[in-house]
């Protein structure tokens, strides 16, 4: 299926590793012109040669403090400057986590400054962009736990509700301008970060945490919180979803929340 990337411009925030990584990758192989956000250089150089490989010539590596709104506008000027428009916007970065009695004020503001306002600077900086490109494309990323609460992850999943809310008000007032917006909320996903994090605590019970199935045993086990298919997910499968949302084929679907989680019962 021609997904009708071919020749656009994209942004991916959080671009330079995990499902933003996969993201950008797909869109690549698809046709786009990427360049990914991100604060790490190193990370961000690796991720363009990587999307160089997978057909993106064009790529970008803009270093960008998604915590600050000042940096964030610079890395958008990068965009209007090189490109002058801008057809998908992908927005992935997420907060930490913490239990509620563990997070103190300073906490909830850096968790709604990630989970929250980078999204909605990030959107309000590549605005102008989408307008004046041919069609627009807006993509978040929330989080299954909006729907599942983890009390592990208070902090994270209230700002990740917050910007669902703030995408599904969008998909309403940016329809006038053709700009289709959505959110899509992964669920437990065998990222290399996740399994650096976790490998030792994994191991501890005799699990592999790059085994998706093992993974999924011990979410069951420790926040009896299983899925359907039974196994954890893998960034590329989130990014096939994405990839479609935010792209031109996509001519229909606005305001939608679509789980990416194995199948899960939310009541």
């Amino acid at each position: 299926m021609d997904l009708g990337f071919a020749g656009s411009k994209a942004v991916v925030t959080g671009g330079s590793k995990g499902m933003g990584l996969a993201v950008a990758e797909t869109l690549a192989a698809e046709g786009a012109c990427v360049a990914v956000m991100a604060r790490n250089q190193p990370a961000l150089d690796a991720a363009v040669e990587s999307l160089k490989a997978a057909g993106a010539p064009d790529a970008l590596g803009i270093s960008v403090d998604m915590s600050d709104a000042k940096s964030i506008a610079a890395g958008f000027a990068v965009v209007a400057e090189r490109w002058g428009e801008l057809n998908s916007l992908v927005h992935t970065i997420g907060p930490g986590d913490g239990y509620f009695e563990e997070m103190t004020d300073s906490d909830w503001d850096a968790a709604f400054t990630l989970g929250t306002m980078s999204g909605v600077r990030s959107i309000r900086a590549a605005l102008p962009l989408l307008r004046a490109a041919e069609w627009g494309r807006i993509v978040t990323f929330s989080a299954h736990s909006i729907q599942r609460q983890n009390p592990r992850i208070v902090a994270y999943t209230a700002s990740k509700a917050a910007l669902a809310s703030v995408t599904k008000n969008l998909s309403k007032s940016l329809a006038k301008d053709g700009i289709l917006v959505n959110c899509v909320c992964p669920g437990t996903i065998v990222t290399a970060s996740f399994t650096e994090v976790l490998k030792d605590v994994l191991a501890a019970d005799g699990l592999d945490a790059e085994n998706p199935y093992d993974v999924m045993r011990w979410i069951d086990s420790n926040f009896h919180q299983p899925c359907d298919l039974g196994r954890a997910g893998l960034p590329e499968e989130v990014a096939s979803l994405t990839a479609y949302l935010a792209s031109r084929r996509n001519g229909y679907v606005t305001g939608a929340t679509v789980n990416v989680d194995g199948g899960s019962d939310f009541v």
